[in-house]
């Protein structure tokens, strides 16, 4: 039962909503395909774009209380060009995970110290929404 959950708890079914409407030539009236949409469903099209990842990065590490915006780029390493602790790493690493809605195994996480290794690990996930 826990495999299934583990599993399960990784699988999404990506679904975007197209609305159809048809013009009737004669009489200039609109009708509805399928009650008001079609449901198509993709596992490849949904990913994000490595632009957009590496904007949405610099925004979370921008927010963070103890960062000044203006000192982050793409390549600047939490640690040495920031300023911030181990600690502040980890809540740097949490944000992300909360950002892309997913989950960075510990491992994983502690080699996360950079912008340029959070957007590679991230742009490179699967799973990042």
């Amino acid at each position: 039962m826990a495999l299934k959950r583990a599993i399960l708890g990784h699988i999404r079914v990506p679904v975007q909503t197209l609305t159809l409407t048809l013009t009737g030539i004669k009489q200039n009236q609109q009708w509805s395909l399928c009650g008001s949409s079609l449901r198509f469903m993709s596992s490849h099209d949904d990913h994000i774009t490595k632009e957009e990842v590496i904007e949405r990065v610099l925004s979370v590490v921008k927010s963070f209380p103890k960062v000044d915006p203006s000192q982050v780029t793409a390549g600047v390493h939490f640690q040495k060009d920031l300023g911030l602790d181990s600690l502040d790493n980890v809540e740097i690493v949490m944000a992300l995970e909360e950002e892309f809605k997913l989950e960075i195994p510990d491992k994983e996480a502690d080699k996360i110290d950079s912008c340029n290794l959070a957007i590679e690990y991230i742009s490179n996930h699967p799973m990042a929404s």
